[in-house]
């Protein structure tokens, strides 16, 4: 059979795409290469502005009906700042993006075999696990996998690239992959049995030599990020290397921590680095990629489900417009993300320096720019784009002007 679409990924992005497009009456073919979807320590952090993109893509009912969840209230914590401050500066998330309540949370393997059902449900045909050996592109698309102990060879009008950062479609086309320089490391665990801290309140600090976020995931289970110290490389090395970072979560500038210290590790900690990476056209002869195989953003500001689900509503829009027999044009798509990727870096670099790096200067220089901006809140506008979408936030926020400004003092 020729496909009209070869979705070689199985996960968010290539789930959610395989979906659309079946919807729309195009025949897919997805090929998943695990059995059972892990948990990668990232991915269940929705932004407003990408919560926006699964609404238009159809795909926002089915992530609540599977258990996803608004965080509605944000605070900010700091070591040189009392708790009772930061608690009485309680951000509301209502307000980045018309009829979404805040960031949407669902946990990452729940989330992908929502999808992934999902698309079975629309008709994608799945195969599953599916290794792929090789990628044909050009004029003539093919996958060769391996499935059921036999050897495969699809072929399609147009192969999809959503198996994430390691890219077998991307490698084949020769693509390169831009990385900046790592910042610091970023670790994630998932905590069970949390009692105190309100589903709907996600919260930030630093202290010491700890940067930490927390997202709850409801019904006790919280995910808690921290970064640290490039330096610090064993830090939260070894079998109690999970109790160890939660334990550092202990914090006087945020007493709430403790409910966190008092829950369970419910899952892995991984540690990984924070850098970004991009490429500068995410499409070639015969295929096109979406999510982080097209080049991810550091994790810090939480970015990665949005950019995939704007990733999809643009290439599906663009494909449901494309003439039968034609070729899609992804051009507007390149250009689109390039913009998106360079501005999402640009507030992912500066978070970074003001949210994770550590001692008396550092510490000094947040408290500058917090005082600063309580009386000048332009200062804190590159924080939109993480929110609302940097397409919504003025050109002049990703300029070396408004990092020096920020940065003073």
């Amino acid at each position: 059979m020729h496909w009209g679409l070869i979705v070689v990924g199985g996960g968010i992005g290539g789930a959610a795409l395989a979906t659309v497009m079946a919807r729309k009456g195009k025949s897919v073919l997805m090929l998943e290469q695990s059995t059972v979807f892990q948990d990668r320590v990232r991915g269940e952090w929705i932004a407003p502005w990408g919560v926006v993109e699964t609404k238009r893509l159809g795909l926002y009912d089915c992530l609540v009906q599977a258990g996803g969840h608004h965080l509605t209230r944000h605070v900010s914590y700091d070591e040189l700042l009392p708790p009772e401050m930061a608690e009485a500066h309680v951000l509301p998330l209502g307000m980045f993006a018309e009829g979404v309540p805040g960031p949407l949370c669902i946990g990452h393997p729940h989330h992908c075999q929502t999808l992934f059902d999902e698309a079975k449900r629309a008709g994608v045909q799945t195969v599953r696990p599916a290794q792929v050996t090789s990628v044909t592109l050009g004029a003539r698309p093919s996958v060769t996998y391996l499935a059921d102990g036999a050897e495969h060879v699809a072929e399609g009008d147009l192969i999809v690239g959503a198996e994430g950062r390691v890219s077998v479609v991307r490698a084949t086309s020769g693509m390169t992959l831009h990385q900046d320089t790592p910042h610091h490391w970023f670790g994630g665990l998932l905590v069970g049995g949390v009692a105190g801290w309100d589903d709907d309140l996600q919260a930030i600090g630093t202290e010491a030599n700890l940067g930490f976020l927390v997202f709850p995931q409801g019904k006790g289970r919280v995910r808690v990020y921290g970064g640290y110290a490039l330096a610090e490389k064993n830090r939260f090395s070894g079998p109690e290397g999970a109790r160890r970072f939660l334990d550092a979560f202990s914090m006087r500038s945020c007493p709430k921590n403790q409910h966190l210290v008092e829950g369970t590790p419910a899952g892995p900690l991984f540690s990984y680095l924070n850098s970004d990476s991009w490429t500068d056209a995410p499409y070639a002869d015969g295929m096109v990629l979406v999510g982080d195989a097209a080049g991810w953003n550091d994790p810090i500001i939480g970015q990665g489900l949005s950019i995939t689900y704007r990733d999809v509503r643009i290439v599906t829009d663009i494909l449901a417009a494309t003439p039968a027999g034609a070729s899609p044009d992804f051009r507007s798509y390149a250009e689109e993300r390039a913009e998106r990727m360079r501005r999402l870096r640009f507030v992912a670099q500066l978070t970074s320096v003001l949210d994770m790096e550590f001692g008396e200067a550092a510490a000094a220089r947040r408290l500058s720019y917090h005082q600063r901006r309580a009386t000048d809140p332009t200062l804190g506008m590159h924080g939109l784009a993480a929110m609302a979408g940097p397409e919504n936030t003025p050109a002049e926020v990703f300029t070396e002007a408004h990092r020096a400004r920020v940065l003073q003092g």
